[in-house]
């Protein structure tokens, strides 16, 4: 991704925070798939308030406002290594439902999930050999269900 796109990005994040009233420093580094927002200082830890909600929705915005211009079109917003913690736990939940759908034939559920989550979730699972995953549901939050393939496919 290009330097002007990361300021941008930085930028943007920045001026949410000075707007809340809180001192903070961001900074942007590239992940795997994509890029990753980082917010450090004191009072970071009002975005991991509430189930991070304030985190969440900060995401949501600038995924929603950089979307067609991020090539990549993956952002990840953190602060405190929140989203590093929660990431790693639900891979691990994912993996785990994974293999009791494998043993024991029934869907596993689970959720709700945002569409973050749920990616977390779809990629674990499709690492694994034999299940697979599907979201289901109607609103932002979905389930996503982990079945087992049937044998042989």
């Amino acid at each position: 991704m290009d330097d002007e796109l990361n300021g941008q990005l930085e930028q943007f994040v920045q001026a949410v925070t000075d707007a809340m009233g809180l001192d903070l420093d961001v900074s942007v580094e590239p992940i795997e798939d994509g890029t990753r927002i980082v917010i450090a200082g004191d009072g970071c830890d009002v975005f991991v308030r509430r189930r991070a909600a304030a985190l969440d929705a900060l995401q949501h915005l600038v995924n929603a406002a950089f979307r067609r211009q991020h090539p990549r079109r993956h952002i990840v917003v953190d602060c405190l290594d929140y989203r590093k913690g929660k990431d790693a736990e639900l891979q691990e939940t994912a993996v785990l439902l994974a293999g009791r759908a494998r043993e024991t034939g029934e869907p596993q559920e689970i959720g709700p999930l945002n569409p973050y989550a749920r990616r977390i979730v779809h990629l674990a699972v499709a690492a694994e050999p034999d299940v697979s995953s599907e979201s289901s549901g109607d609103a932002f939050m979905k389930t996503v269900v982990i079945t087992a393939n049937a044998p042989g496919h």
